[in-house]
């Protein structure tokens, strides 16, 4: 996820609680979905675009976090 800003997530992920958090949650999503969609975790179809939407949702904040941030440098 955004590699053009590695290095900069490594820095927020140090300094930034917030960012830290929502990036877990992202990465923790990202698993959760791969194992329903494998079915190696039980998950229906609505439930799999419910926490797809959830995902995007965190990859928009986390993007625009490091938007923001990227400005300051």
């Amino acid at each position: 996820m955004f590699p053009e800003h590695r290095e900069l997530i490594t820095q927020l992920k140090n300094n930034d609680h917030h960012f830290t958090r929502l990036f877990d949650k992202h990465n923790e999503l990202d698993q959760k979905i791969k194992n329903m969609e494998s079915h190696v975790e039980a998950g229906s179809p609505v439930e799999i675009e419910t926490l797809k939407k959830e995902k995007l949702a965190l990859k928009d904040q986390l993007y625009v976090i490091l938007q923001k941030a990227a400005g300051k440098a």
